[in-house]
């Protein structure tokens, strides 16, 4: 499928370090994890947006926190989400599974179980000529998500089906975690000119108080040293290291 010149994907930051996508196709919109509403409700209010869809990843209140309020506004909105989370996202009212494909805003969308952090989290990836991620919580710039309810192999496994993803995919997570990942990293690889390179980057972007996601994938594949761990045990070990660090 060759890219949507009219798509547009914006970010609204929220909460201390939350980022609700708004991917946004002539006059409709998907919105993706919705901590709040409010500032959802404005935007696509103030650009005249029709809300299509709202994308759930996972169960947590900082991501679905918005969804109930966005119904209210717009009562013909699919809510998507897991078939394994009708109970802890009893609102979704189109349910999916791994392999499923969508099609939202003139473009398909293939639904990806990618667990580790949840034990049903899943991710929606837009496969075109400039591919998107909607991960969520799954992975980070320069991190990954800490393993709440699934294990060590699920999310390591996870990040292998990410690294099987075409290299120019723009990865839209959930979280701006990036510059505190790339100092743990450089605590762990202080000599790695790549994460140095993508610190002072990161630093510049923070300082315009712009937006540091989303990344690319071939970058992180660089900077990202869950990404580039060969083994699971290498991978736990990273994982149990970044939980403890301050």
């Amino acid at each position: 499928m060759e890219f949507n010149k009219a798509r547009k994907i914006i970010g609204i930051r929220v909460l201390s370090d939350n980022v609700i996508w708004i991917w946004e196709n002539n006059n409709s919109a998907v919105v993706i994890d919705p901590a709040l509403s409010q500032p959802v409700i404005d935007y696509l209010k103030g650009n005249n947006l029709n809300l299509e869809a709202i994308l759930q990843t996972h169960h947590h209140l900082d991501h679905i926190g918005g969804t109930v309020e966005l119904i209210k506004e717009w009562p013909n909105v699919k809510v998507i989400a897991s078939v394994k989370e009708k109970d802890r996202i009893p609102f979704q009212n189109l349910s999916v599974k791994e392999g499923d494909t969508l099609h939202l805003l003139d473009e398909e969308v293939q639904v990806l179980e990618v667990m580790g952090h949840t034990i049903s989290h899943i991710a929606f990836y837009i496969h075109s000529k400039v591919p998107v991620l909607f991960i969520g919580d799954t992975l980070f710039s320069a991190g990954c998500g800490r393993i709440f309810e699934g294990t060590y192999k699920q999310m390591y496994d996870s990040l292998k089906k990410i690294k099987s993803l075409p290299k120019n995919t723009l990865i839209y997570c959930a979280h701006e975690y990036t510059k505190s990942n790339l100092l743990w990293a450089l605590d762990l690889e202080p000599e790695n000119q790549n994460i140095k390179n993508k610190l002072i980057e990161v630093e510049k972007k923070i300082a315009l108080k712009e937006l540091t996601i989303p990344c690319l994938l071939e970058e992180e594949m660089k900077i990202n040293l869950f990404l580039k761990a060969d083994n699971l045990k290498g991978f736990s070990y990273l994982r149990a290291n970044k939980d403890l660090w301050v």
